[in-house]
């Protein structure tokens, strides 16, 4: 489980580069900032959704509990 998050937070972040590039790079005809900051948004959510359901099953509990 922790390698799975943590491999969802790698893409987040590099997604989060890749729009950050697509940016500096110029104006953005194609898209890409806006693709790139979807996508990051998207894995956010789902991430924070997954963890909240695994914690609620019973997969994952939290420190101190």
């Amino acid at each position: 489980m922790t390698i799975l998050v943590l491999a969802v937070i790698i893409f987040v972040v590099f997604s989060l580069g890749q729009a950050l590039f697509a940016m500096a790079s110029g104006p953005d005809e194609s898209g890409r900032v806006v693709r790139a900051l979807t996508r990051r948004i998207v894995l956010s959510v789902l991430l924070f959704a997954g963890l909240m359901l695994a914690w609620k099953i019973g997969w994952i509990t939290p420190h101190g509990t």
